[in-house]
């Protein structure tokens, strides 16, 4: 099981500052130890922790796993303090919150930039930016954005999310920041929205990606792991991060999944997030080393 590493004096710290110290935030940001966005053997490890901010709060047959915040600082606390993790992805008030614990110094940091499309809303494949803007990432000193592009082509107000992230793309060129592009294809299925997973869907998801924006000079791409990796990774120069999916029922598959994809050319890391916060055992150290150790073998 996981440690507690934040003390209640600390959690209280936090409370204060945002209560009666607001600007305190800025302050610590502006001031924080910053790294390159790669270094060493150019690939990247990061834990992502946007998932509360559009209503996803499940981890398997838990409904409710990631509500307890104090809970999932904790977790994410020690996925931090893992060796090889090189960074977290979050929305703007989990980013604050670990700014105020003194948790992001030589850390890459991601904002989370459209968390509109609310799981499970009848607006879901509304994606609209409630997140951070490029103006904000750059302001807060982040040092990369990340924003969700579900392509619907039964759903014309899907245009409309396809010109916003665009717009991103554009802005984040001219900001000279790394955007990270989460595509995929997706359908209505039964009254929920259900991504497409073959590879053909998602082939065709990085060709929309990639055409976005002015300049694609700063894009990278965030791909599942999907049947043949192979002929995925030959539809893009891009760079490119795997989405970890859930290795929660079969770890070792998913991990040999994992290991093979991030061999490919073009492949430079993980994003991973519930399922190495909350993994079956609880151990999520030792959940954390093990992604860790793929990433930079």
């Amino acid at each position: 099981m996981y440690d507690v590493p934040i003390t209640p004096d600390a959690f209280a710290a936090l409370r204060e500052a945002r209560a009666a110290g607001p600007t305190r935030i800025g302050e610590v940001l502006a001031g924080r130890e910053r790294r390159p966005f790669l270094r060493g053997d150019n690939r990247l490890f990061l834990v992502a922790a946007d998932h509360p901010g559009r209503g996803a709060l499940a981890v398997g047959s838990d409904a409710m796993a990631m509500a307890n915040r104090y809970e999932l600082l904790q977790r994410l606390t020690i996925a931090l303090s893992r060796p090889g993790v090189d960074g977290v992805l979050g929305t703007p008030d989990i980013i604050d919150d670990l700014a105020l614990l003194g948790l992001l110094d030589d850390k890459v940091v991601v904002g989370s930039i459209n968390r509109g499309g609310l799981r499970g809303a009848s607006f879901e494949m509304d994606d609209r930016n409630t997140g951070y803007s490029i103006d904000g990432i750059g302001a807060a000193g982040l040092d990369a954005g990340k924003v969700l592009l579900r392509v619907n082509l039964a759903d014309i107000g899907c245009v409309a999310t396809i010109e916003s992230v665009a717009n991103v793309v554009t802005e984040s060129a001219a900001a000279e920041l790394p955007i990270l592009l989460e595509p995929f294809i997706s359908n209505w299925v039964e009254g929920r929205i259900v991504n497409n997973l073959s590879t053909d869907a998602v082939i065709t998801s990085i060709a929309i990606a990639s055409a976005l924006g002015t300049s694609s000079a700063y894009s990278w791409l965030k791909l599942p792991v999907v049947e043949d990796m192979e002929r995925v990774m030959a539809a893009t120069t891009l760079p490119t991060l795997l989405l970890g999916g859930d290795p929660q029922s079969r770890p070792e598959e998913t991990y040999a999944s994992w290991e093979k994809a991030l061999a490919l050319p073009g492949v430079r890391g993980l994003v991973v997030g519930r399922s190495l916060l909350y993994p079956a055992d609880g151990d999520v150290a030792r959940a954390v080393d093990t992604a860790a150790s793929l990433v930079h073998a």
